[in-house]
């Protein structure tokens, strides 16, 4: 019997492009790899680098970037919250049959954008039993220590969990440590179809 449900947050909740910020950052001219730049991304996620010496390696990188066209394009990923959406996550935690925890991959240019944009977002952080932001905890999906954190702090059985996510390699993660999962296709599915597609889980 599933107890706790473990929600991405991008492309299950809030709508992204994912390619909007590279198709914006392509027409500058970069002089930095695409491992550094991976590199800097994953140290800028799990907080070990701040706001300001992120943005300067973008600068240094970029040819004629400026800190304001770096930070329109690096929040072009994101899109919005859907009404719909919205409606599902507080039904469910009223509802109140399970715990339900959110656990994101981000950083701190993005969730400022979204609390100054989003006009769904506090509402939809309230639906939450737990809240988890990766730079704000230092971990980052896929690395397993993420899931033992939250299974910690919330002393979950991954056999009662489920956990919904749009990315394979987070996913896999989940099942070796025993997790019901389902590797949304945004595609095809709406988060808000849960009960349908996964009814044999409940």
């Amino acid at each position: 019997m599933i107890k706790h449900i473990v929600f991405d947050f991008g492309d299950v909740f809030i709508n992204l492009n994912k390619m909007a910020t590279h198709k914006a950052l392509s027409q500058y001219a970069c002089k930095a790899s695409l491992s550094e730049i991976n590199h800097f991304n994953q140290l800028y996620e799990t907080g070990k680098l701040t706001t300001k010496a992120f943005t300067d390696f973008y600068l240094r990188s970029f040819k004629d970037l400026t800190p304001s066209l770096f930070k329109t394009a690096w929040n072009q990923i994101l899109q919005d919250i859907p009404n719909h959406r919205l409606r599902f996550i507080q039904a469910l935690y009223n509802d109140n049959q399970f715990e339900l925890i959110l656990l994101s991959n981000t950083n701190e240019l993005h969730i400022d954008f979204i609390k100054n944009n989003e006009p769904n977002y506090t509402d939809f952080k309230c639906c939450f039993h737990g809240f988890y932001l990766s730079y704000l905890i230092n971990m980052r999906k896929p690395n397993k220590d993420i899931f033992l954190h939250i299974q910690q702090k919330h002393q979950i059985n991954p056999n009662e969990a489920l956990f919904i996510d749009d990315l394979p390699e987070n996913i896999a993660t989940a099942q070796q440590l025993g997790y019901q999962t389902w590797l949304l296709d945004r595609a095809k599915e709406d988060v808000t179809e849960l009960f349908n597609i996964k009814a044999d889980l409940f």
